[in-house]
């Protein structure tokens, strides 16, 4: 930890927090205005962006509509979708694409030069344009980073960490930045601009196993719900049922379409249980399986995929050689060991409420992204929408700066010197109790004891943090998914409590602050009133 006086610089115009698919494109469309990306790591590092492989959903099919596949969002998000952000979000999604494609993005095309579509599940129409099959993420992430680095009107400030965002009179006018490595002997930057656009991805490292980088890890919304922004429901997680576990951290999936061919779901004691739960078996909504799973582990310690039944143990390096190198990287042997699996948190569909132009509820902010609550996702993210909504809502932050925010006229400063190094664990073992705690309680299976119990040992970590932030920040935005799911007395889309298994007939968001979750706290059981207060502020370590 250092306290000392952060170094000042003013980058003039345009600061984004954040160097995935969300800011790289916001960012090129406010091109030739003055922005400056702000990331932790290489650019070509980092962002969750680089792993997505769906693709991303347009209706450009002859027999699709943008009102299909708004439909099949909001039927998808279980009552919490806005139909009217949905039906925009469709409606706009050819033109985005087009701007990919300006950007050099190189989508999967027929010999007719007509754009491949693919379908995924609870999509009625074929909707998923793919890049190179299931490289759609990286493809795009490399199109954007050479585009980015040969427009001259972008720069990069690498190998600093955003903490906390720095406000006058109401206004949010720059962020404080830590050195990303513990090596740096670089100083914290404050960091100010004209216009600040959050994208710095989502939470996923606030669980003990997860799909995301280590970099998403809820700083985002805490940085803007300490700052005053308003929090909409954060306790909607979305898990993917069957990630590898003890491969790695992040962890790699087990694609779906293994139990699609054949390969079974089986506890400790080696007993498929999937036949019992649903009708559909292991090909049963991915909600459903996630709880099956998670339910297995809790009562017999162990859940697996068993590739044998099926025959494609024997297979597995030509069929699926991305699962394939995994197991051999991990030492197992698929033709005589199950595969270790667990539920791994996969996409946060909460996060800092936006309005229809990715500005927030304070002034001088807007969100993109996985962090950003454009209520379009709901209680349950449709699949290959995620991509899209990042590009649509950037393009409309784009539009709405320059209407807004006048350009300075003020020549560009240098950039400062980076410190660029690899990203670094925290090892430190208050995280591990944090992400296993979320895990346990505030995972695929929610109830009141759990939660409350949860609650009251974040206050505890976080007078244990004492404001250190990535840690502190990490803290307060596990307690906003928290409590808005001690809340949330209901069971709805990715928010299963055990305690509120039915639906309510009403559906409703959370929407949250730091008074709100203050008031919250003091109105919990037992001895609340005696715990440390909330911190206000966030320093670097």
């Amino acid at each position: 930890m250092s306290a000392s006086a952060p170094n000042i610089i003013d980058v003039g115009d345009v600061l984004v927090i954040g160097a995935g698919l969300a800011g790289l494109f916001t960012a090129l469309k406010l091109a030739p205005r003055h922005v400056t990306i702000l990331s932790a790591g290489k650019r070509t590092k980092g962002s969750a962006s680089q792993w997505a492989q769906g693709g991303i959903a347009a209706a450009l099919g002859p027999d699709d509509s943008p009102q299909a596949h708004a439909q099949d969002t909001v039927t998808a998000g279980a009552g919490l979708v806005d139909a009217d952000v949905a039906l925009m979000m469709a409606q706009e999604a050819e033109q985005r694409i087009q701007d990919l494609s300006d950007f050099g993005v190189g989508f999967d095309r027929d010999q007719d030069g007509s754009l491949q579509l693919g379908r995924e599940a609870a999509h009625s129409h074929n909707r998923i344009i793919g890049i190179h099959g299931d490289r759609a993420g990286r493809e795009i992430m490399a199109a954007l980073i050479a585009r980015a680095e040969a427009t001259p009107s972008i720069d990069f400030i690498e190998g600093f960490a955003a903490y906390e965002l720095a406000v006058e009179d109401g206004r949010v006018v720059g962020v404080f930045a830590r050195p990303a490595s513990k090596n740096s002997l670089a100083g914290p930057l404050l960091i100010r601009a004209r216009a600040v656009i959050l994208a710095m991805g989502g939470a996923g490292h606030l669980f003990d196993v997860t799909t995301n980088p280590h970099a998403a890890n809820g700083e985002a919304l805490a940085m803007a719900a300490r700052a005053g922004a308003q929090i909409a429901d954060a306790e909607f997680v979305q898990f993917h049922p069957t990630a590898l576990t003890g491969m790695g951290d992040p962890a790699p999936l087990a694609t779906e379409a293994l139990r699609g061919e054949g390969a079974i779901l089986v506890n400790a004691q080696g007993q498929r249980f999937m036949p019992d739960v649903h009708k559909d078996a292991e090909l049963a909504p991915r909600d459903i399986v996630a709880r099956a799973v998670f339910q297995q582990i809790t009562e017999t310690g162990v859940a697996g995929l068993d590739l044998r039944p099926s025959g494609l143990a024997e297979h597995l390096e030509t069929r699926f050689p991305t699962v394939y190198g995994s197991c051999v990287k991990a030492g197992i042997d698929p033709t005589k060991e199950i595969l270790p699996i667990a539920p791994a948190m996969h996409f946060h569909m909460g996060g800092i409420r936006t309005s229809l132009s990715g500005r927030t509820s304070l002034s001088g902010l807007w969100a993109c992204g996985e962090v950003a609550s454009t209520r379009v996702h709901g209680a349950n993210r449709l699949a290959s929408n995620s991509l899209l909504e990042a590009i649509v809502f950037g393009a409309r932050i784009a539009d709405d700066i320059n209407q807004m925010v006048p350009q300075s006229s003020s020549p560009r400063p240098a950039p400062p010197q980076t410190a660029i190094a690899e990203s670094t664990k925290i090892l430190a073992p208050m995280t591990a109790r944090l992400r296993h705690l979320m895990t346990r309680h505030v995972g695929v299976l929610r109830s009141r004891d759990g939660l409350v119990s949860t609650l009251h040992e974040l206050r505890q970590l976080e007078h244990a943090a004492q404001g250190l932030a990535p840690f502190a920040n990490m803290i307060l935005a596990a307690q906003f998914i928290t409590m808005s799911a001690l809340q949330r007395q209901e069971s709805r889309g990715g928010h299963y409590r055990l305690d509120f298994p039915e639906t309510s007939a009403q559906a409703q968001h959370t929407l949250m602050d730091m008074t709100d979750l203050r008031a919250a706290y003091d109105a919990l059981p037992d001895a609340t009133k005696t715990a440390p207060p909330l911190a206000n502020t966030a320093t670097h370590s």
